[in-house]
């Protein structure tokens, strides 16, 4: 049966009731508002994502020079970009000479991704991002972990997702 205009139902077919549209908007809206921070270390928001990641992964000189490189496929299921994605944006960080990419020595199919020491120093210059976003977005930290909170407790229920 059709619902009449203005009923109940067909309000769920308004793109402002989406939570789908919410969200796709506020991932536009907080890459944009990366992209100039982002653009001071010539970085896009995706291999942003990566660095953070290879960051995480090599938390000091001393494990830089201890681990091989993390493995592309570890890579891409954190940042839940296909490897086919995933491995030209890696060629453009390893040509800006912040990361290096190796085979693994067990397993010639398998790719390493390292840091170089630029990679490294990078590391400085972005720390600031996180702050000057959190200050730039109008919430408080309360807020802030609140929404965190919140969106973590939503990706886990969406199906498909690893969240």
């Amino acid at each position: 049966m059709n619902d009449p205009i203005g009923s109940k139902e067909s309000d769920a077919l308004k793109l402002e009731n989406q939570l789908c549209f919410l969200l796709y908007t506020a991932s536009r809206k907080m890459t944009s508002a990366y992209r100039p921070l982002l653009t001071e270390l010539n970085l896009t928001y995706p291999q942003y994502l990566v660095m953070l990641v290879l960051w995480e992964y090599f938390d000091d000189v001393a494990t830089i020079r201890s681990k091989q490189g993390l493995k592309v496929g570890v890579i891409s299921e954190k940042i839940q970009l296909d490897n086919g994605t995933l491995t030209p944006l890696l060629k453009r960080l390893e040509t800006q000479g912040l990361v290096t990419r190796a085979r693994d020595l067990e397993d010639e199919r398998v790719v390493r991704i390292g840091l170089t020491q630029a990679g490294i120093q990078l590391k400085k210059r972005a720390g600031k991002i996180p702050e000057t976003m959190l200050c730039n977005s109008g919430l408080n930290a309360d807020q802030f972990a609140e929404i965190y909170a919140e969106l973590k407790v939503v990706l886990k229920k969406i199906p498909g997702m690893v969240g």
